[in-house]
Protein backbone atom coordinates (compact mmCIF):
# COMPACT_ATOMS: atom_id res chain seq x y z
CA UNK A 1 0.00 0.00 0.00
CA UNK A 2 1.49 3.40 -0.94
CA UNK A 3 1.56 6.30 1.49
CA UNK A 4 -1.94 7.74 1.64
CA UNK A 5 -3.80 10.40 3.60
CA UNK A 6 -1.76 12.63 5.86
CA UNK A 7 1.97 12.98 5.35
CA UNK A 8 4.49 12.08 8.03
CA UNK A 9 4.91 15.72 9.12
CA UNK A 10 1.13 16.20 9.44
CA UNK A 11 0.62 12.97 11.39
CA UNK A 12 2.77 14.23 14.24
CA UNK A 13 0.12 16.89 14.93
CA UNK A 14 -2.99 14.85 14.11
CA UNK A 15 -5.20 15.26 17.17
CA UNK A 16 -8.90 14.99 16.34
CA UNK A 17 -11.49 16.17 18.84
CA UNK A 18 -13.42 13.10 19.97
CA UNK A 19 -15.73 13.82 22.92
CA UNK A 20 -16.01 11.12 25.55
CA UNK A 21 -19.21 9.11 25.34
CA UNK A 22 -21.69 9.81 28.14
CA UNK A 23 -20.76 7.98 31.33
CA UNK A 24 -17.60 6.38 29.89
CA UNK A 25 -15.81 6.11 33.25
CA UNK A 26 -18.92 4.88 35.06
CA UNK A 27 -19.50 2.27 32.35
CA UNK A 28 -16.04 0.78 32.78
CA UNK A 29 -16.07 1.11 36.57
CA UNK A 30 -19.31 -0.86 36.66
CA UNK A 31 -18.08 -3.41 34.12
CA UNK A 32 -14.91 -4.23 36.04
CA UNK A 33 -16.67 -4.24 39.40
CA UNK A 34 -19.17 -6.79 38.08
CA UNK A 35 -16.37 -9.00 36.78
CA UNK A 36 -14.43 -8.85 40.04
CA UNK A 37 -17.57 -9.69 42.01
CA UNK A 38 -17.61 -13.04 40.20
CA UNK A 39 -14.01 -13.79 41.08
CA UNK A 40 -12.76 -17.35 41.23
CA UNK A 41 -9.62 -19.37 41.83
CA UNK A 42 -6.69 -19.21 39.42
CA UNK A 43 -5.60 -22.62 38.17
CA UNK A 44 -1.99 -23.25 37.19
CA UNK A 45 -0.68 -26.48 35.66
CA UNK A 46 2.85 -27.27 34.53
CA UNK A 47 2.96 -28.09 30.82
CA UNK A 48 4.99 -31.28 30.74
CA UNK A 49 4.78 -31.55 26.94
CA UNK A 50 7.23 -28.66 26.76
CA UNK A 51 10.02 -30.68 28.40
CA UNK A 52 12.14 -30.21 25.27
CA UNK A 53 12.46 -26.50 26.11
CA UNK A 54 15.67 -26.61 28.15
CA UNK A 55 15.73 -22.95 29.23
CA UNK A 56 12.01 -22.13 29.61
CA UNK A 57 9.32 -23.21 32.04
CA UNK A 58 5.75 -23.24 30.71
CA UNK A 59 2.52 -23.28 32.71
CA UNK A 60 -1.09 -23.37 31.58
CA UNK A 61 -2.97 -20.67 33.52
CA UNK A 62 -6.75 -20.24 33.78
CA UNK A 63 -7.86 -17.03 35.49
CA UNK A 64 -11.36 -15.55 35.95
CA UNK A 65 -12.32 -12.97 33.33
CA UNK A 66 -15.63 -11.57 32.18
CA UNK A 67 -18.49 -12.92 34.33
CA UNK A 68 -15.96 -15.06 36.20
CA UNK A 69 -15.49 -17.26 33.13
CA UNK A 70 -12.04 -18.89 32.86
CA UNK A 71 -9.60 -17.28 30.44
CA UNK A 72 -6.70 -19.38 29.15
CA UNK A 73 -3.13 -18.08 29.15
CA UNK A 74 0.40 -19.37 28.87
CA UNK A 75 2.91 -18.35 31.50
CA UNK A 76 6.49 -18.64 30.29
CA UNK A 77 9.59 -17.77 32.31
CA UNK A 78 13.30 -18.59 32.31
CA UNK A 79 13.90 -21.96 33.91
CA UNK A 80 15.10 -21.72 37.52
CA UNK A 81 15.01 -17.91 37.43
CA UNK A 82 15.15 -16.13 40.76
CA UNK A 83 12.04 -13.98 41.09
CA UNK A 84 10.22 -11.84 41.29
CA UNK A 85 10.45 -11.26 37.54
CA UNK A 86 9.09 -8.36 35.51
CA UNK A 87 6.23 -9.68 33.39
CA UNK A 88 5.09 -8.84 29.89
CA UNK A 89 1.36 -9.46 29.44
CA UNK A 90 0.83 -10.12 25.74
CA UNK A 91 -2.48 -9.66 23.96
CA UNK A 92 -3.13 -11.23 20.57
CA UNK A 93 -3.98 -9.87 17.12
CA UNK A 94 -7.41 -10.17 15.53
CA UNK A 95 -8.60 -13.68 14.75
CA UNK A 96 -5.92 -15.43 16.79
CA UNK A 97 -5.53 -16.99 20.20
CA UNK A 98 -2.66 -17.82 22.50
CA UNK A 99 -1.44 -20.50 20.06
CA UNK A 100 1.37 -22.73 21.28
CA UNK A 101 4.00 -21.91 23.91
CA UNK A 102 6.71 -22.25 21.27
CA UNK A 103 5.17 -19.26 19.47
CA UNK A 104 6.21 -17.03 22.38
CA UNK A 105 9.85 -17.53 23.36
CA UNK A 106 11.32 -14.03 22.93
CA UNK A 107 10.51 -12.51 26.32
CA UNK A 108 11.60 -15.51 28.39
CA UNK A 109 14.83 -15.61 26.37
CA UNK A 110 15.39 -11.99 27.46
CA UNK A 111 14.82 -12.89 31.12
CA UNK A 112 11.20 -11.78 31.51
CA UNK A 113 8.14 -13.72 32.52
CA UNK A 114 5.40 -13.56 29.91
CA UNK A 115 1.66 -14.11 30.28
CA UNK A 116 0.12 -14.76 26.86
CA UNK A 117 -3.63 -14.15 27.06
CA UNK A 118 -6.07 -16.03 24.85
CA UNK A 119 -8.74 -13.98 23.05
CA UNK A 120 -12.21 -15.24 23.87
CA UNK A 121 -13.98 -16.72 20.87
CA UNK A 122 -10.96 -16.10 18.65
CA UNK A 123 -8.59 -18.56 20.27
CA UNK A 124 -9.40 -22.24 20.77
CA UNK A 125 -9.26 -22.32 24.57
CA UNK A 126 -11.56 -19.50 25.73
CA UNK A 127 -15.11 -19.61 24.33
CA UNK A 128 -17.26 -16.48 24.08
CA UNK A 129 -20.41 -17.42 25.94
CA UNK A 130 -21.62 -13.88 26.70
CA UNK A 131 -23.43 -13.10 23.46
CA UNK A 132 -25.98 -10.73 25.00
CA UNK A 133 -28.95 -10.51 22.64
CA UNK A 134 -27.06 -12.54 20.04
CA UNK A 135 -26.81 -9.68 17.56
CA UNK A 136 -24.17 -10.34 14.92
CA UNK A 137 -24.80 -8.94 11.48
CA UNK A 138 -21.66 -9.97 9.57
CA UNK A 139 -18.84 -12.46 9.98
CA UNK A 140 -16.13 -11.78 12.54
CA UNK A 141 -16.31 -10.02 15.89
CA UNK A 142 -16.62 -6.32 15.12
CA UNK A 143 -20.44 -6.24 15.03
CA UNK A 144 -21.11 -8.89 17.66
CA UNK A 145 -23.56 -7.22 20.07
CA UNK A 146 -23.05 -3.79 18.45
CA UNK A 147 -26.58 -2.65 19.31
CA UNK A 148 -25.53 -1.93 22.90
CA UNK A 149 -22.29 -1.19 24.80
CA UNK A 150 -23.40 -3.69 27.45
CA UNK A 151 -23.63 -6.49 24.87
CA UNK A 152 -20.70 -5.57 22.64
CA UNK A 153 -18.01 -8.21 22.20
CA UNK A 154 -15.10 -5.98 23.17
CA UNK A 155 -16.63 -5.27 26.55
CA UNK A 156 -15.99 -8.90 27.39
CA UNK A 157 -12.57 -9.14 25.77
CA UNK A 158 -11.22 -5.93 27.32
CA UNK A 159 -12.49 -7.06 30.72
CA UNK A 160 -10.58 -10.33 30.31
CA UNK A 161 -7.44 -8.33 29.52
CA UNK A 162 -7.73 -6.14 32.63
CA UNK A 163 -8.35 -9.23 34.74
CA UNK A 164 -5.02 -10.59 33.47
CA UNK A 165 -3.35 -7.72 35.35
CA UNK A 166 -5.33 -8.73 38.44
CA UNK A 167 -4.14 -12.32 38.00
CA UNK A 168 -0.43 -11.41 37.93
CA UNK A 169 -0.62 -10.28 41.57
CA UNK A 170 -1.65 -13.83 42.53
CA UNK A 171 0.93 -15.75 40.50
CA UNK A 172 4.14 -16.61 42.38
CA UNK A 173 7.48 -15.37 41.16
CA UNK A 174 6.09 -12.35 39.27
CA UNK A 175 6.70 -8.72 40.17
CA UNK A 176 3.32 -6.96 40.14
CA UNK A 177 5.13 -3.60 40.31
CA UNK A 178 6.74 -4.25 36.91
CA UNK A 179 3.87 -5.22 34.62
CA UNK A 180 4.26 -4.36 30.95
CA UNK A 181 1.22 -4.68 28.65
CA UNK A 182 1.96 -5.29 24.99
CA UNK A 183 0.60 -6.52 21.70
CA UNK A 184 0.27 -5.79 18.01
CA UNK A 185 -2.79 -4.74 16.02
CA UNK A 186 -5.79 -5.90 18.09
CA UNK A 187 -3.31 -6.80 20.82
CA UNK A 188 -1.99 -3.25 20.70
CA UNK A 189 -5.47 -1.82 21.04
CA UNK A 190 -6.12 -4.10 24.00
CA UNK A 191 -2.83 -3.07 25.64
CA UNK A 192 -3.86 0.56 25.25
CA UNK A 193 -7.27 -0.14 26.80
CA UNK A 194 -5.67 -1.90 29.78
CA UNK A 195 -3.22 0.96 30.26
CA UNK A 196 -6.18 3.33 30.48
CA UNK A 197 -8.23 1.14 32.82
CA UNK A 198 -5.62 -0.41 35.13
CA UNK A 199 -3.95 2.87 36.06
CA UNK A 200 -0.70 2.77 38.00
CA UNK A 201 -0.73 -1.03 38.19
CA UNK A 202 0.74 -0.93 34.67
CA UNK A 203 4.43 0.04 34.63
CA UNK A 204 4.64 0.41 30.84
CA UNK A 205 2.58 -0.11 27.69
CA UNK A 206 3.84 -1.10 24.22
CA UNK A 207 1.05 -0.95 21.63
CA UNK A 208 2.32 -1.86 18.16
CA UNK A 209 0.33 -0.67 15.13
CA UNK A 210 -2.73 -0.61 17.42
CA UNK A 211 -6.19 -1.51 16.17
CA UNK A 212 -9.45 -0.28 17.80
CA UNK A 213 -8.55 3.41 17.51
CA UNK A 214 -10.59 6.26 15.97
CA UNK A 215 -13.36 3.95 14.76
CA UNK A 216 -15.31 6.50 12.75
CA UNK A 217 -12.30 7.59 10.73
CA UNK A 218 -10.88 4.08 10.32
CA UNK A 219 -14.16 2.66 9.06
CA UNK A 220 -14.38 5.41 6.43
CA UNK A 221 -10.86 5.01 5.02
CA UNK A 222 -9.80 1.35 5.44
CA UNK A 223 -9.86 -0.87 2.40
CA UNK A 224 -8.58 -3.95 4.22
CA UNK A 225 -8.98 -5.67 7.56
CA UNK A 226 -11.60 -5.94 10.30
CA UNK A 227 -12.86 -2.34 10.13
CA UNK A 228 -14.47 -3.47 6.87
CA UNK A 229 -16.87 -5.60 8.93
CA UNK A 230 -18.33 -2.41 10.36
CA UNK A 231 -18.50 -0.79 6.92
CA UNK A 232 -20.32 -3.84 5.55
CA UNK A 233 -22.81 -3.73 8.40
CA UNK A 234 -23.44 -0.03 7.84
CA UNK A 235 -23.99 -0.56 4.11
CA UNK A 236 -26.86 -2.84 5.01
CA UNK A 237 -28.28 -0.53 7.69
CA UNK A 238 -26.94 2.87 6.67
CA UNK A 239 -30.09 4.89 7.31
CA UNK A 240 -31.01 3.58 10.73
CA UNK A 241 -27.93 2.27 12.54
CA UNK A 242 -24.95 4.49 11.73
CA UNK A 243 -25.03 6.72 14.80
CA UNK A 244 -26.21 3.99 17.22
CA UNK A 245 -23.35 1.76 16.02
CA UNK A 246 -20.72 4.44 16.49
CA UNK A 247 -22.27 5.41 19.83
CA UNK A 248 -21.52 1.84 20.96
CA UNK A 249 -18.04 1.78 19.46
CA UNK A 250 -17.12 5.03 21.23
CA UNK A 251 -17.00 3.15 24.55
CA UNK A 252 -14.20 0.95 23.16
CA UNK A 253 -12.14 3.51 21.24
CA UNK A 254 -8.44 3.59 22.04
CA UNK A 255 -8.43 7.38 21.85
CA UNK A 256 -10.56 7.54 25.00
CA UNK A 257 -8.44 4.95 26.82
CA UNK A 258 -5.29 6.87 25.82
CA UNK A 259 -6.60 9.98 27.58
CA UNK A 260 -6.65 8.01 30.82
CA UNK A 261 -3.32 6.18 30.48
CA UNK A 262 -0.27 7.53 32.30
CA UNK A 263 2.31 4.71 32.19
CA UNK A 264 5.37 5.20 29.98
CA UNK A 265 4.42 4.05 26.50
CA UNK A 266 6.19 2.93 23.33
CA UNK A 267 3.90 2.97 20.29
CA UNK A 268 4.80 1.86 16.81
CA UNK A 269 3.24 2.93 13.51
CA UNK A 270 3.72 1.77 9.92
CA UNK A 271 3.16 4.47 7.33
CA UNK A 272 1.99 2.00 4.65
CA UNK A 273 -0.41 0.13 6.93
CA UNK A 274 -3.75 -0.51 5.15
CA UNK A 275 -5.35 -2.23 8.18
CA UNK A 276 -4.57 0.26 10.98
CA UNK A 277 -3.86 3.50 9.08
CA UNK A 278 -1.24 5.75 10.65
CA UNK A 279 -3.75 8.56 11.26
CA UNK A 280 -5.74 6.27 13.58
CA UNK A 281 -2.59 5.35 15.53
CA UNK A 282 -1.54 8.98 15.91
CA UNK A 283 -5.08 9.92 16.99
CA UNK A 284 -4.50 7.78 20.11
CA UNK A 285 -0.81 8.57 20.57
CA UNK A 286 -1.37 12.33 20.48
CA UNK A 287 -4.08 12.01 23.15
CA UNK A 288 -2.02 9.79 25.44
CA UNK A 289 -1.99 11.32 28.93
CA UNK A 290 1.41 10.06 30.07
CA UNK A 291 4.37 12.38 29.68
CA UNK A 292 6.79 9.59 28.73
CA UNK A 293 5.55 8.58 25.28
CA UNK A 294 7.60 7.46 22.30
CA UNK A 295 6.61 6.58 18.74
CA UNK A 296 8.64 4.20 16.59
CA UNK A 297 7.95 4.96 12.92
CA UNK A 298 8.41 2.37 10.18
CA UNK A 299 8.20 4.51 7.01
CA UNK A 300 7.79 1.61 4.56
CA UNK A 301 6.13 -0.82 6.95
CA UNK A 302 2.76 -2.40 6.21
CA UNK A 303 0.61 -3.99 8.92
CA UNK A 304 3.62 -6.05 9.99
CA UNK A 305 5.15 -2.83 11.30
CA UNK A 306 8.86 -3.27 11.97
CA UNK A 307 8.69 -7.07 11.93
CA UNK A 308 11.85 -8.53 13.51
CA UNK A 309 13.42 -5.10 13.92
CA UNK A 310 10.87 -4.07 16.54
CA UNK A 311 11.77 -6.33 19.54
CA UNK A 312 15.30 -4.88 19.94
CA UNK A 313 13.75 -1.41 20.07
CA UNK A 314 11.35 -2.58 22.80
CA UNK A 315 14.08 -4.29 24.83
CA UNK A 316 16.27 -1.19 24.78
CA UNK A 317 13.34 1.05 25.68
CA UNK A 318 12.38 -1.11 28.69
CA UNK A 319 16.00 -1.25 29.88
CA UNK A 320 16.24 2.54 29.75
CA UNK A 321 13.22 2.72 32.07
CA UNK A 322 14.57 0.29 34.63
CA UNK A 323 12.20 -2.52 33.62
CA UNK A 324 14.78 -5.05 32.49
CA UNK A 325 15.31 -8.25 34.50
CA UNK A 326 18.25 -8.30 36.89
CA UNK A 327 21.26 -10.17 35.59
Amino acid sequence: MPLTGLGADELVYYRPELPDPTGFDDFWRRTLAEARSRDGAIKVERVTAQHMLRTVEVEDVRFPGWNGEPVAAWLLRPRDAAGPLPVVITYIGYGGGRGLPTDHLLWSAAGYAQLVVDSRGQGHDTPDRGLGDGTQWVEGFMTRGIDSPDDYYYRRLITDCVRAVDAVAQLPGLDSRRIVVAGGSQGGGLALAVAGLAGDRVAAAMPDVPFLCHFRHATAICGEGPYQEIAKYLRWHSRHRVEPAFDTLDYFDGVHFARRATAPTLFSVALMDPVCPPSTVYAAFNRYAGQDRTMTVWPFGDHGGGLGSNPPVQLDWLRERGLAPEL
